[in-house]
């Protein structure tokens, strides 16, 4: 990927995008059509605790090639290409293609407890913080249409078995009628996907069920 890609991508963007586009791709795209069989299989390279638990499947399309995912912990029905697996415990949702390579989390977030305002004031500072700490890392904000906002961090440093640096794509997504609350939806990928990444964080973000 030539650097710069995502944060192209976003810069590229209308000012107030109506919202993120999979440019035609589907779950299919990122996925193994099993039926769903990987949501019921563990995985022993996954830490576990008292805490984790296995996804609960509410359905399977094969036809669009994901399945519906509750996570009752966090109030949320996540749409995941088929062939991953996924799991949540009392504070995120996670879920992980088959090489781990694409890994997707999801957390509530409490604005005030966070020391922000808004989602807006959260972004503005999450990129600062993560900017602060990591100083190599990119990134850049954009307000979206429907009033969520994309975070894109790129030149994020690999974690343990990932073989190059990665790109990072957040969608702050603000409770209706309620700022102080919110929705963390965290999508990271191999530098080199960062254009196939954006796409499936438009399949994500537009298949979700939040229950507030």
């Amino acid at each position: 990927m030539a650097a710069g890609l995502a944060l192209a991508l976003v810069a590229a963007m209308p000012a107030r995008a109506a919202d993120l586009d999979a440019g035609g791709l589907t779950f299919r795209d990122f996925g193994t059509n099993d039926n769903g069989a990987s949501f019921h299989r563990g995985d022993p390279m996954i830490a576990g605790g008292p805490n984790v638990q296995p996804s609960r499947v509410v359905a399977i399309d094969k036809e669009r090639g994901f399945a519906r995912i509750d996570f009752g912990q966090i109030r949320v029905e996540l749409a995941i290409p088929l062939g991953w697996q996924a799991t949540e415990d009392w504070e995120r949702a996670a879920a992980w293609s088959a090489d781990k390579k694409y890994r997707v989390f999801v957390w509530r977030v409490d604005f005030p407890f966070e020391g922000v305002k808004d989602a807006e004031h959260y972004a503005a500072t999450k990129i600062g913080s993560i900017q602060a700490h990591k100083p190599g890392v990119k990134a850049q904000a954009r307000r979206l249409g429907d009033g969520t906002y994309l975070i894109v961090y790129e030149n994020v440093p690999r974690g343990p078995g990932d073989g190059e640096a990665r790109v990072v794509f957040d969608l702050v997504i603000p409770k209706p009628g309620q700022p102080k609350e919110g929705m963390l939806l965290t999508l990271g990928v191999p530098a080199s996907d960062a254009a196939r990444g954006i796409k499936l964080m438009a399949l994500l973000s537009q298949n979700m069920k939040i229950n507030w």
